[in-house]
């Protein structure tokens, strides 16, 4: 599944945290923005962890779930660029 995070987190120190959790999971594509593709169970770990370093009465986090048909008709212009999928090759 495709998620979009967009956060607003008002401390420094809360959005760097918000900030490194979100990169472990997904690609940055703007300041406050991230593409998550990830599966069920590790989304829901994602929000959990997140919700725990989230001061819930000043900040927020949204998560906006893409289907797959609709994540592909995506338009980038100018320097925007949606996130590469990157090949990994290991030699035994």
């Amino acid at each position: 599944m495709t998620v979009i995070a967009a956060y607003d987190v008002a401390a420094d120190s809360r959005r760097a945290r918000l900030a490194a959790l979100l990169q472990a999971y997904g690609d940055r594509v703007q300041k406050s923005v991230f593409v998550v593709r990830a599966g069920a169970a590790e989304l829901a770990e994602l929000r959990m962890r997140a919700e725990q370093l989230l001061d819930l009465d000043v900040d927020s986090l949204y998560f906006y779930a893409q289907c797959e048909p609709c994540w592909s008709g995506q338009v980038c212009l100018g320097q925007a660029h949606g996130p590469e999928r990157v090949l990994y090759w290991a030699s035994l």
